[in-house]
């Protein structure tokens, strides 16, 4: 048996006993006297940098900043269109001022009111039979009784019988009891007639007739008055209803 042990196994006694507590009390001591040389060193470097004067020296100036000159700048040069790019301004319309009178309306100015009629005798004589529409009168020619819806105006045969007023001529006619017969409308429903004329009286259908103009003359065409005088068959109708024409003529 050998009995010589190898370093590796005096290695391990060693360090399994006393010795390996030396060794590392050992390293522990050389690392921290390694490290406070190390320390006063840096520190001593230190001092000697911070001991050192500090020379030159330092001035602030307080210089005021120039503000800057604005200059306006020159109004660039507008490119012209080309002619086909150019559009013309719509003319300018003129507003009239406000205080301007307005222009007169273009409206038809409203029909001027008819003049008031002016009314005259159609023929100067004596009233021989008068208005009676309620009551009955007694006719000569005929021998009996009955209503009459005018005047009978006494005047020599031939007499101008004249229109009692303005208006239009609107019927002339042949009646077989009341002879040649002329009305005329006066507006509003107002129409004058006139019977028993001549045969053929002056005016004609649609003329316009003035206030004592001249339409015909007395004649004797009424069948149902021939029996008595010369005389106009004067009659007056409001909206078809006889009225009493005398209500309408001058007194005398």
């Amino acid at each position: 048996m050998n009995n010589k042990r190898t370093w590796i196994e005096k290695l391990s006694d060693f360090i399994s006993g006393k010795g390996f507590y030396l060794v590392v009390l050992i390293c522990v001591a050389a690392i921290a006297l390694s490290g406070y040389y190390l320390v006063q060193g840096v520190r001593g470097s230190l001092d000697g940098a911070l001991d050192q004067p500090v020379s030159g020296s330092a001035a602030i100036r307080d210089t005021p900043t120039a503000s800057p000159t604005v200059r306006p700048s020159a109004k660039p040069t507008e490119p012209s269109a080309p002619p086909s790019a150019q559009v013309s301004a719509p003319p300018a319309i003129s507003t009239p001022p406000a205080s301007a009178a307005p222009s007169p309306s273009t409206a038809p100015a409203p029909s001027a009111a008819p003049a008031p009629l002016v009314f005259t005798w159609p023929v100067k004589g004596t009233v021989a039979a008068g208005f009676a529409v309620e009551t009955l009168a007694y006719n000569e020619t005929m021998g009996d009784w009955r209503t009459h819806s005018g005047l009978d105006i006494t005047a020599d045969l031939g007499a101008k019988v004249l229109s009692t007023a303005n208006g239009v001529v609107s019927h002339i006619y042949q009646d077989d009891m009341m002879g040649t017969v002329v009305e005329i409308d006066h507006g509003e429903g107002l129409v004058s007639q006139y019977a028993n004329l001549a045969e053929t009286p002056t005016v004609s259908v649609g003329d316009a007739v003035t206030t004592g103009a001249v339409i015909g003359s007395v004649g004797q065409t009424a069948a149902s008055e021939s029996g008595q005088a010369a005389h106009l068959h004067f009659a007056m109708y409001q909206d078809g209803v006889p009225v009493d024409p005398t209500g309408y003529l001058p007194e005398g």
